[in-house]
């Protein structure tokens, strides 16, 4: 609980036995200035794990749930399936690069009236070598298009973020892989909704191989992913097809 409301976290995690018991345990120790647990209810998503990353994540106090189709964006949603009724949603990753205690700041700036707060990790402490060199260049590029196209400032793509959980309906995210982090921030923009940044650390490097940075396979799927999620919204913005589709969407969901 944050300010008299109730806050979900969500972790998807792949093989992360080594880190997620940390993640889920530090989150978990949180409490509010009354002494009681800041997370109220936290679903990791296994996706797919070879290892015994649900056991060490359940062991620490979370929910688990599982999903075999590798995918960032699919293990998210798996895991928003699952969670309870809550005002805000926390994301952060299970690979202990988040500082735990710093989700106060993303908490503050929702209940401050902010619907979408990034956690910016340049606008941080960096330690050399938290974020790989694509990882770096991905995030300038993709927060150069943002700005080209949509005039918003912007200076990361970070997984470490809060939205209230009545904006993430109305986004009716869809992105199964790497476009989730970008389709939420350019959708919400699209929508007119309040996005604010908050500088987060990256004081340590990730504990064993990153998805995303520490593969060829997964850089290559990154940067096309990021990029390709843009370029359909900003069609489907010019088109009129994201209008459309959030009103079909906020129709269904009156029935």
């Amino acid at each position: 609980m944050f300010g008299g409301l109730r806050v979900g976290a969500v972790t998807p995690a792949r093989d992360e036995e080594g880190n997620i018991g940390a993640v889920v345990g530090e989150l978990l120790a949180l409490t509010d200035a009354q002494g009681r647990p800041l997370i109220d209810d936290y679903v990791v998503c296994d996706n797919g794990s070879k290892d015994t990353t649900g056991q060490c994540a359940q062991e620490a106090g979370a929910r688990i749930v599982h999903q075999e189709i590798p995918g960032y964006g699919i293990a998210c949603l798996t895991a928003l399936d699952a969670l309870q009724p809550v005002d805000i949603v926390l994301f952060i990753d299970g690979d202990r690069s988040c500082v735990a205690g710093q989700c106060r700041r993303l908490l503050e700036a929702v209940a401050g009236g902010a619907d979408l707060a990034i956690g910016a990790r340049p606008l941080g402490r960096m330690a050399p070598g938290a974020l790989s060199v694509p990882q770096i260049l991905g995030n300038r590029l993709a927060s150069r298009l943002i700005k080209l196209l949509w005039r918003q400032e912007t200076t990361d793509l970070g997984p470490y973020r809060a939205i209230r959980a009545d904006a993430l309906w109305r986004l009716d995210m869809r992105d199964k892989a790497y476009g989730w982090t970008v389709e939420m921030q350019v959708k919400a923009i699209q929508h007119g909704m309040k996005v604010a940044e908050v500088p987060v650390d990256s004081l340590r490097r990730r504990y064993g191989k990153s998805k995303v940075g520490g593969t060829l396979k997964g850089i290559i799927g990154a940067s096309l992913g990021i990029v390709s999620m843009i370029a359909v919204l900003r069609w489907r913005q010019a088109t009129g097809k994201s209008q459309r589709g959030a009103a079909a969407h906020q129709q269904a969901g009156r029935h």
